[in-house]
């Protein structure tokens, strides 16, 4: 998966919940799942976290293979069966990428795990969008195995776009977003 920027401080906050209300309602993650098409883990799950992106070596503008490190971090979950509080998933993968296509389009397979020490695995995909010197990466996809099996999910990861200037030299080697999870 490609994304790339670097933190802004904690200033997109309100702006990733806005972002990530509306992708919610455009991909239909917003309506209730029937009690009994989930009787263990009813109701909607929303996460609120980070995500850290490590580059190796940095992006600049010259494409290049670029060994990418993925770390995610749900701090505060609610809802699903009400026992899924926290959670997170780790990537590595290498791409062909530079500064000047960093949006093209992904389809990924990545592993949730939860604080109940539980897991789900989910085949998502996705491409990224650059609006307002930010990188908007919605990840939408199923559940195919674990907890939450079978339901929807929609992550939305916000991150700053990187400057040419942090495209020169040795490129930028990391960067750090917030990140909401939606499974209904």
């Amino acid at each position: 998966m490609k994304r790339t920027a670097v933190t802004d401080g904690g200033k997109s906050g309100k702006r990733l919940r806005a972002v990530a209300l509306a992708a919610a309602v455009l991909f239909g993650m917003a309506a209730p799942v029937p009690a009994s098409a989930h009787p263990r883990e009813s109701g909607p799950l929303l996460c609120q976290g980070t995500e850290s992106i490590r580059y190796e070596p940095g992006v600049t503008l010259q494409a290049r293979p670029i060994h990418i490190t993925v770390d995610g971090r749900f701090t505060s979950c609610g809802g699903g069966d009400g026992k899924a509080k926290s959670g997170g998933y780790h990537d590595e993968f290498t791409l062909e990428t530079g500064c000047t296509n960093l949006l093209e389009g992904f389809h990924a397979r990545r592993t949730y795990t939860w604080s109940t020490g539980d897991s789900s695995t989910a085949d998502i995909a996705g491409s990224s969008t650059a609006v307002a010197g930010q990188v908007v990466t919605p990840a939408a996809g199923t559940v195919t195995h674990g907890r939450f099996r079978s339901r929807k999910l929609l992550q939305v990861i916000p991150v700053l776009q990187p400057s040419l200037l942090q495209c020169l030299g040795n490129g930028f080697t990391s960067a750090t977003g917030v990140t909401t999870l939606a499974i209904s």
